[in-house]
């Protein structure tokens, strides 16, 4: 079986736990500070905060940005839930805008639309790693003077005319397992303002300005060392690893553009590739269960738009979100990662093209809107 994912561990990584293990410092040090200042060169940033998972990351940048009750935050239906959720957490409410119906990033049109008085806040999610439309999402921003948070954690090394993303507001990333780089669990803010940057740290370590001195309330969220470790380590493979998801995306497309919808990006926008999602015509369980005889693992990113899961349909998020519905209904992701061989893309095109043609499904019966970017 081609697995969907499979993080990469060598002996780098394996070295740099021992390091820290007989070192004796296990949690935040020296470390965790190199993956800070090395990240933030990656990024173009002045600061990088390293926490303990990307949700950290997002519920401390809106925390200090001081978002809360009464404020709305406006985003995205189809993402992992943690995105809506730390607006929960922090007691502001989540505003859903509908997707576009190629990139299946936020629309912004329809985030222009959805602007309120108590509108405080736009949280774009840079979805499988390809970049949202920061260029009308800054407008916007800056039009309306809003906080643009960058749900980055699916984006590393993503960029738009050679811009990282996690530079165009305070940026958001993840550090878990199946992440383009991983440190098991973690997260990290990007951001250019030394104040925000000043207030995460505080609220990642129990609000303290320095040892046993609190200064705001705050929580436990920092990064030990032997993940920071980690993230160094797998740091100096990030470029090496996205041109392969990059180049094995490329075939990809090449090869089942015929049969499926496959993946679009704006001119000058590098897409990562944490996922390579498909729009796939007929029913999605019959393609995965075919694909798996066939030794192809996929996976489904994601099945129900946020807005539809059961605990926020109780919290009265009733509305029509069409495209996001739809795409929850007929996307389906294969492999892409960089541990996958030349062999492997060309097995998973074959297969994946071959099951099409003798299901008498081709590109031409796809439901899904035609994309108005261009090919990736």
């Amino acid at each position: 079986m081609i697995p969907i994912a499979r993080p990469l561990m060598g002996a780098n990584e394996l070295d740099a736990i021992s390091r820290v293990l007989t070192s004796g410092q296990l949690a935040q040090g020296q470390q965790v500070a190199t993956f800070e200042q090395r990240f933030a060169e990656v990024c173009q940033v002045k600061e990088a905060i390293a926490l303990s998972s990307g949700t950290a990351a997002l519920h401390l940048a809106l925390l200090a940005h001081g978002i809360g009750p009464g404020d709305e935050v406006i985003t995205t239906p189809f993402s992992f839930a943690a995105t809506a959720n730390t607006i929960l957490l922090v007691g502001a409410k989540p505003v859903f805008v509908d997707i576009e119906p190629d990139t299946y990033n936020i629309d912004p049109a329809l985030v222009e639309a959805a602007i309120t008085p108590r509108t405080k806040a736009i949280m774009p999610v840079h979805l499988y790693g390809n970049p949202s439309d920061m260029d009308r999402l800054g407008q916007l921003a800056e039009a309306h003077h809003l906080i643009l948070i960058e749900d980055a954690c699916q984006a590393h090394a993503a960029n738009i005319r050679g811009k990282p993303v996690g530079s165009f507001g305070t940026g958001c990333f993840s550090f878990y397992a199946t992440k383009n780089i991983t440190t098991g669990e973690g997260g990290m803010i990007t951001t250019n303002d030394p104040e925000i940057a000043e207030r995460v740290r505080l609220l990642r370590s129990h609000g303290q300005q320095h040892r046993y001195h609190h200064i705001a309330n705050g929580y436990n969220l920092r990064m030990t060392d032997i993940q920071g470790a980690l993230g160094v380590a797998q740091l100096e493979k990030l470029e090496t690893w996205t041109e392969q998801r990059i180049a094995n995306a490329t075939r990809l497309t090449a090869g089942l553009q015929e049969w499926v919808k496959t993946p679009v990006t704006r001119p000058g926008y590098r897409h990562v590739y944490h996922q390579y999602t498909i729009w796939v015509d007929g029913d999605r369980d019959t393609w995965i269960r075919a694909l798996a005889e066939r030794g192809i693992g996929t996976a489904v990113h994601y099945p129900c738009p946020i807005h539809q899961q059961p605990f926020y349909q109780q919290q009265g998020f009733q509305m029509s979100l069409p495209i996001a519905e739809a795409a929850a209904q007929q996307i389906l992701s294969l492999p892409v990662h960089p541990a996958i061989s030349d062999e492997d893309v060309t097995t998973i095109i074959q297969e994946v093209s071959q099951y099409a043609s003798e299901s008498g499904r081709d590109r031409r019966r796809v439901d899904g809107p035609e994309p108005s970017a261009r090919p990736a």
